[in-house]
């Protein structure tokens, strides 16, 4: 009786799925419309071979979306070279506050995208392009020299003002790199923008680029000037970051062992007036001689006033540490950003750095040969060590920093780094003087 019952309900369950599945529920096969239910299937077949269709368009339209899709070699290229930047900030601490932030916005600057999404550095409303702002007009360059000023010691300058002479000799280097690059092409403004490495100085190359050569001015003859921001602001930070292995080389070409063994003698002790009247009168100098470097200068100055005023101690301390970092991070990962590959692998790229070689050489050579020069009139212990004539272009502080290494190799009780600060500070001071002049004849 139980086999009876389990056999009449396994027979009813498929009588009652057989609609379910789309069976004819006639018991006469006969009457089973072929056509139907090949139609049937055809149609299944079909809605299955249009959802795979679907789902391959799907994955095609996304693959076309990543950057595996639209990379080229030069993406790959720069993004080497910001592995490199990062590399050398990491592992021989060259200019790590630099190199790191840069060689990263040139790893994000060349990440392949589709453009029209606001995405690049260089899409109207992307967020890099409202960063990128600041290098364009100029803003972020007048703030890293409101913090250097704060964190920078005139002492030295003020206690031997003859070595400000070194920090100008060194800027030979702006004036030949800025008739070299005239010889190779470029125009006038852009020739000015790029002279400006001589100087060493990444905020000074940033500041007269954005003002000569980005992009947009145009000129008398109906010329629109190149945008060189980029190369010209990674030519500039990386000859900084590289002073380390310029400079030495050549100090010892041009300096003989027995000069480089020169002791100075101790600067004499500078009066806390004598530190807040500088920056006051500095300014009035400077500024008199090359308005044009007013928002450079003007920052420089008034952020030594803070340091030095003893009453605003907060706002120092808030330049030289929170605001010039926030500002430094922004400049280097934005003009990292700018280097994308379709707009820096260039012809004209090539040429700056290789003038940006060749300036930072002159400019080295420029003061220690003009330091020399300056010993001829010097007598006694009144005589400078050559080699504080490294220390004009305006790498602040690793070229004093060089300069003392070099020092303590023929003489490990010749200290340097003071006496050197002197010229480097007067470099800073020289190149932006420098830039208001161009800029005031260019601009």
């Amino acid at each position: 009786m139980k086999k009876v019952i389990l056999i009449f309900c396994v027979l009813s369950l498929l009588i009652f799925i057989r609609p379910v599945l789309g069976l004819s529920t006639d018991a006469n096969p006969d009457s089973i419309n072929d056509t139907t239910v090949t139609t049937t299937q055809v149609d299944k077949v079909t809605q299955v071979e249009g959802v795979f269709d679907d789902a391959f368009k799907g994955i095609k339209k996304f693959y076309s979306y990543t950057g595996f899709a639209n990379t080229t070699s030069g993406n790959l290229i720069m993004i080497v070279i910001g592995i490199t930047f990062i590399y050398l900030g990491i592992k021989f601490d060259y200019e790590p506050l630099l190199l790191i932030p840069i060689g990263t916005g040139v790893i994000l600057g060349n990440i392949p995208f589709v453009a029209g999404n606001q995405t690049g550095i260089y899409e109207t409303g992307s967020v890099l392009n409202y960063l990128y702002f600041g290098v364009v007009k100029g803003i972020y360059p007048p703030l890293i020299f409101l913090g250097i000023g704060a964190m920078t010691d005139f002492s030295s300058l003020i206690a031997n003002p003859k070595l400000m002479l070194l920090g100008a000799a060194a800027q030979i280097g702006v004036f030949a790199t800025f008739m070299g690059a005239l010889y190779l092409g470029f125009n006038l403004p852009e020739a000015g923008a790029i002279g400006i490495i001589g100087g060493a100085d990444g905020p000074t190359a940033i500041f007269l680029s954005s003002k000569l050569a980005n992009g947009v001015n145009i000129m008398a003859d109906g010329t629109t000037v190149k945008n060189l921001i980029g190369p010209i602001a990674i030519a500039a930070y990386s000859y900084m970051a590289l002073v380390p292995v310029i400079q030495p080389p050549l100090m010892r070409l041009l300096i003989s062992k027995e000069d480089r063994k020169i002791k100075m003698k101790p600067p004499r002790a500078v009066t806390q007036k004598e530190k807040m009247i500088f920056p006051v009168v500095a300014l009035l100098l400077t500024l008199f001689i090359s308005p044009s470097a007013l928002p450079l200068l003007g920052m420089l100055f008034f952020g030594n006033l803070l340091k030095e005023s003893g009453r605003t101690e907060r706002l120092a301390d808030t330049a030289r540490t929170k605001l010039i970092d926030i500002v430094t991070i922004l400049l280097g990962v934005t003009v990292g950003a700018s280097t994308q590959a379709d707009i820096f692998i260039t012809k004209d790229s090539l040429l700056i750095f290789g003038l940006g070689a060749i300036s930072f050489v002159i400019a080295t050579c420029g003061g220690l040969l003009f330091a020399r020069f300056m010993n001829r009139f010097l007598k006694g212990d009144n005589k400078i060590n050559p080699l504080i004539g490294a220390a004009g272009v305006s790498a602040v502080p690793d070229s004093a920093r060089v300069v003392h290494h070099e020092g303590l190799k023929s003489d490990p009780s010749n200290y340097l780094l003071m006496h050197a600060m002197a010229p480097n500070v007067a470099g800073v001071i020289g190149s932006a003087i420098a830039a208001g002049i161009i800029l005031s004849f260019l601009g």
